[in-house]
């Protein structure tokens, strides 16, 4: 019984988690050379998605009222208020181009990281809820470790992605457009098929 749930964690897993490599390579774009990058992306990637699983859990064992399905959407708000404040930064010349500015690169919080996370987990939230549903007590936490130990490995596939020669370039060039671009595109597209404001 735990295996199988182990493989269908693995699928479902995959399934709701593989956009989060672009969302993430860019954090480490943005971070490159700085000391501590991967620990706080890690740590900000865990913490978001221990909100997720929590939520999820929460919502499965009848707590509706902690988190009603027509909230989710404007958890879209997180990640455009910080592309939007990214934006503003790249524009007011904050990303400065010169050499050295490129090496240091810029500091990374794990609280981003795990706002974004969060916020990017809506579609996660609503995907596991009826699988927990669906499945006992022993499945139901088998997924969560399941889930926790692949967080990391997400985490190491997006660094491995960020430091490709020919991607950490890209990445490096035009981090300072793509990064609020992402960001800002991410929190529409939630606000927008979540049926947020009306939209």
């Amino acid at each position: 019984m735990i295996l199988p749930s182990a493989l269908q964690a693995i699928g479902l897993f995959i399934a709701t988690n593989i956009d989060d490599i672009i969302v993430l390579s860019l954090f480490f774009a943005r971070g490159a050379g700085q000391r501590g990058t991967t620990a706080r992306i890690l740590a900000g990637q865990y913490l978001g998605f221990v909100g997720i699983l929590g939520a999820a859990v929460l919502v499965s064992l009848g707590a509706g009222a902690f988190l009603p399905p027509g909230a989710i959407p404007y958890f879209g708000l997180i990640p455009l208020g910080l592309g939007l404040r990214a934006a503003w930064q790249a524009w007011r010349g904050d990303d400065d181009d010169d050499d050295d500015a490129k090496i240091e690169g810029k500091n990374v919080a794990v609280w981003t990281v795990a706002g974004v996370t969060f916020a990017n987990g809506g579609d996660n939230i609503g995907v596991y809820v009826p699988v927990f549903l669906n499945v006992g007590t022993g499945a139901v936490v088998a997924y969560c470790i399941v889930f926790l130990v692949l967080v990391a490995g997400l985490v190491g596939l997006a660094k491995f992605v960020a430091t490709r020669r020919p991607i950490a370039e890209v990445l490096e060039r035009w981090e300072h457009i793509l990064f609020p671009t992402v960001l800002i595109g991410l929190g529409a597209f939630i606000l927008i098929s979540g049926g947020a404001f009306g939209l």
